[in-house]
């Protein structure tokens, strides 16, 4: 709950600037702006009719930017736009709306845009910031809303489609829509996305109609979150804790950092937890990190190679790549980690194969590159094959339940070692180059000096010429003789 509370010190600014009208409730083409030094989080540009939500430039990371609608009472984003690693807060960054509503940065160009011809820009008391074209209601048309563009959060009455997803703000874990499920997937590796949640429709008020049409979500005012497919009425209700308790109030679901779905009632000063799609801590794809065990108990963490042990910081084997890849220079092997009494917390949406035996199980991840681990149910004969970087596992006591893990062949210590010698190794060459450099430069420069000094090639005592010499040279050609100056 700590990323929902209210933020105080942007509340205290926020607030005035709205009840002193200093905020826009339509931007039309030819505005422009850019970010202010002095705002330390959020500088809002835009505001709907109510006042309860704000569009501006948001502050990430004391020196990135995003474009962002906020909850304003809690300082919430809800939405943001997709904004390049190299937008910076800047007053060189501009926003502007020409049709278009464009973020320029001087530097790198355009960063972000809307892509469209419009009349205004506008953010409705929904929270929904949308491009209009046209007349007043009804005859305008919607060009672009931020509603089919949502990143970690829904909020009440806006529709999820199988277009669209949510992405956690780390980036490692998407909410997704199926054929007749709502899916949640963890990108433990680029390119394989591993579900590990997932929610069928119960079809109990309606059928979904094979040929009918895709489903989709949406978070109801009352408090669930529902699937439809073309009727009014759901194909599916979820419902969350303040189901049919009237409680007037914004709802809204968000995909958090540990890869739980979350619902939220807003209380007039803080949010209200209201729903959790994953119930247990140790169902969590990762509670533990990379290599964990969870204990379903407490939820306490401990390391697959010192189960007895409680631990805070990462396990050993977290740095092993890709065994595919063939130009890794630290990874360039593995050992074998094998744990008794673990299971996967989703191993129900796992593929697995039948194997006669542990050591065909093992032979079978042992084998195949792109294999980071197996489970293997000694019971059914179940053999669970992990194709992505192991996460936590939990620790269930059943030694029939037996892990192979492939880990990093190298020690925290060797690891560091590694990379210390490797640097160290990196300034060594760097300072014999400069040497190298240096001494041609100096060589050059004596050349160069001695070239100047007289005849071509320097003048011993034995070959100088005498001035009586010099005369009588002074007649003859010097077409096979250089003087220098003096």
């Amino acid at each position: 709950m700590a990323g929902l509370r209210a933020s105080v010190a942007i509340l205290s600014w926020i607030l005035p600037l709205l009840a002193a009208g200093a905020v826009e409730t339509e931007l039309l083409k030819g505005f422009k702006a850019t970010p202010n030094r002095s705002d330390s989080a959020f500088q809002p540009v835009l505001a709907d009719p109510t006042g309860k939500f704000s569009f501006g430039f948001l502050r990430v990371n004391e020196s990135r930017l995003a474009l962002a609608v906020v909850h304003v009472a809690s300082s919430l984003p809800l939405w943001s736009a997709d904004l390049a690693e190299s937008a910076r807060w800047s007053d060189r960054t501009e926003l502007s709306f020409n049709g278009s509503l464009v973020i320029l940065d001087p530097f790198a160009g355009v960063l972000w845009s809307t892509h469209t011809d419009g009349d205004r820009l506008v953010l409705l008391n929904s929270s929904d910031l949308q491009v209009q074209r046209g007349g007043d209601r009804p005859a305008f048309a919607v060009l672009w809303r931020s509603f089919q563009f949502p990143t970690n959060t829904l909020v009440e009455n806006q529709n999820f489609t199988s277009d669209m997803s949510l992405l956690s703000s780390n980036g490692l874990y998407s909410m997704r829509m199926g054929d007749n499920f709502i899916g949640l997937y963890g990108s433990f590796k680029q390119g394989a996305d591993q579900i590990y949640w997932k929610h069928k429709a119960l079809e109990a008020r309606a059928d979904i109609v094979n040929g009918g049409g895709p489903i989709y979500a949406r978070v109801e005012p009352d408090g669930y979150l529902a699937m439809y497919q073309n009727s009014s009425k759901p194909v599916d209700v979820e419902t969350f804790s303040s189901f049919q308790r009237l409680i007037n109030s914004f709802v809204l679901l968000r995909l958090e950092d540990d890869g739980n779905l979350k619902g939220y009632h807003w209380n007039g000063s803080d949010w209200v937890l209201d729903y959790r799609a994953i119930t247990g801590i140790c169902e969590l794809p990762s509670t533990c990190g990379p290599y964990g065990l969870c204990s379903p108990e407490n939820g306490s963490c401990t390391c697959m190679d010192h189960p007895d042990r409680s631990h805070t910081g990462p396990c050993d084997g977290h740095r092993l790549a890709d065994l595919c890849a063939a130009n890794s220079r630290l990874h360039v092997g593995f050992r074998v980690l094998r744990v008794k009494g673990v299971e996967l917390p989703y191993k129900e949406l796992m593929r697995y194969q039948t194997a006669p035996s542990l050591e065909r199980c093992e032979s079978i991840c042992e084998s195949n590159c792109s294999c980071f681990g197996a489970v293997y149910n000694n019971a059914s004969g179940s053999c669970y094959v992990m194709d992505y970087p192991i996460q936590t596992l939990v620790n269930v006591g059943d030694e029939g339940k037996i892990g192979y893990f492939k880990v990093s062949d190298q020690s925290d210590h060797e690891a560091k070692g590694y990379r210390v010698g490797y640097g160290v190794g990196i300034v060594m060459w760097v300072l014999i180059g400069l040497a190298l450099v240096g001494t041609v430069l100096g060589f050059g420069f004596y050349r160069w000096r001695r070239s100047r000094r007289g005849v071509k090639g320097y003048l011993t005592e034995e070959n100088r010429v005498t001035p009586g010499q010099y005369k009588g040279l002074a007649s003859a050609s010097f077409k096979s003789i250089e003087i220098g100056r003096s």
